[in-house]
């Protein structure tokens, strides 16, 4: 195996990185080339600053001594204790991470097992709203490949969680004082009982709980647009797909051709040799399988396009929905407004995707509308979702069946 495939091999693995923190805070130690003081963020003499923020702490850079180390159970080092640095970041200077549709992860999103517990990776972030213990990761883990491939990087918003799907965003809230902060959740964890998430070094700061070591919290998945995916807000906002769809062109009627016959003429009902004569008129004659004779010096009739009446998609009701068949189902995209999703089912049957459906669901009180394609086999799912790519939809994902 070449060089290069020898790394790419090593990133797959499972990071686990949060499943060898201790009860408490990860212990202070002396800096070293892990601790990074801010750089100057400030732009050179004549050059305009960007718009969107910029952390003044560096990006972490993969650490290669760092790689494997797994012992039975998939722990990373667990005789190795986990420690932070004695400088306190300035978290009020890092920014937040922008919440936004990426494609899952190559790695990290298969169900796994860690010290013989199962885990299972959650088919989509939708719902999701927990309230349980958090902890933190600090330099063990610093610059070592997380379970989606991303390095950690502890002064970063970020953190490890055994089921969202990788990456998700989520807004994590400590209960005890208010404090929240958003993350991009790119790793698995934490492994220990009564916690639900690990957060990084400067997200545990951001909370407040840096000495401590561990807090009560509120996880929630975030949509696209920012907005908790379980909320129970009235109206629902609308996500991103809602968005998209929205802007797209609206359909609009086909054209009176004028090509309908008007049997009430005049004040009076018009009869079988009116509608003769209207028809020769326009070369028009009932199907007998024969061409209708022209003129030579006749001019071309204009075509008649006829409107197509496409009848309503139905809607599958998740808990009534029979078994599904074998095979592979993607899901396209999810909405909080019916008609949207009813306009993009049609988008998908109109490029010719007859296997596009609309799936309802309630999560947490609040209505959603699944549009899936399936059950496909494995061979024809490549093709497929290039093809919704191509549409404008992104990369779909894969059900279980």
């Amino acid at each position: 195996m070449s060089t290069p495939m020898r790394l790419l091999a090593a990133m797959l693995p499972l990071a686990l990185a949060a499943c060898a923190t201790t009860g408490g805070a990860p212990r202070a130690a002396a800096p070293d080339a892990s601790t990074r003081k801010p750089v100057d963020a400030t732009p050179a003499e004549g050059i305009a600053p960007t718009p969107r923020r910029v952390s003044p702490y560096a990006p972490a850079q993969e650490d290669l001594s760092k790689r494997g180390d797994y012992v039975a159970g998939g722990l990373f080092r667990p005789g190795v204790a986990d420690t932070v640095p004695d400088e306190i970041p300035d978290v009020d200077l890092i920014p937040e991470p922008e919440v936004r549709d990426e494609p899952r992860a190559r790695s990290g999103n298969r169900d796994y097992a860690v010290l013989g517990q199962k885990y299972r990776v959650l088919d989509d972030h939708e719902g999701y709203n927990e309230e349980g213990g958090a902890s933190y990761y600090g330099k063990k883990f610093h610059g070592r490949r997380t379970s989606s491939g991303e390095v950690y990087d502890m002064y970063a918003f970020s953190a490890a969680h055994k089921s969202l799907p990788l990456p998700s965003f989520a807004r994590v809230t400590n209960l005890d004082n208010g404090k929240s902060v958003v993350v991009r959740v790119n790793d698995r964890g934490p492994f220990h009982k009564g916690r639900i998430i690990d957060l990084s070094y400067a997200a545990a700061v951001k909370l407040g709980y840096r000495e401590r070591g561990t807090a009560r919290v509120r996880v929630e998945a975030l949509s696209a647009d920012g907005v908790a995916v379980a909320s129970a807000a009235p109206v629902a906002a609308a996500t991103a797909m809602d968005k998209l769809v929205q802007a797209l062109p609206e359909q609009k009627p086909v054209a009176d051709t004028g090509n309908r016959f008007d049997m009430h003429q005049d004040g009076r009902t018009m009869g079988a040799d009116e509608f003769d004569a209207w028809m020769r008129a326009r070369q028009i004659r009932v199907a007998t399988g024969k061409p209708t004779p022209v003129a030579a010096n006749a001019a071309p009739a204009p075509a008649v396009v006829a409107p197509v009446a496409v009848a309503a998609a139905p809607v599958t009701t998740a808990a009534a929905s029979s078994p599904a068949a074998a095979g592979i189902t993607l899901q396209v995209a999810s909405f909080s407004n019916q008609r949207n999703a009813e306009q993009a089912l049609s988008l998908l049957r109109g490029a010719a995707i007859a296997q596009a459906q609309l799936q309802d669901a309630d999560i947490n009180g609040r209505k959603v509308w699944r549009l899936r394609i399936g059950p496909v086999s494995e061979a024809a799912t490549p093709e497929l979702a290039a093809r919704i790519v191509g549409l404008g939809f992104g990369q779909p994902q894969r059900i279980r069946n």
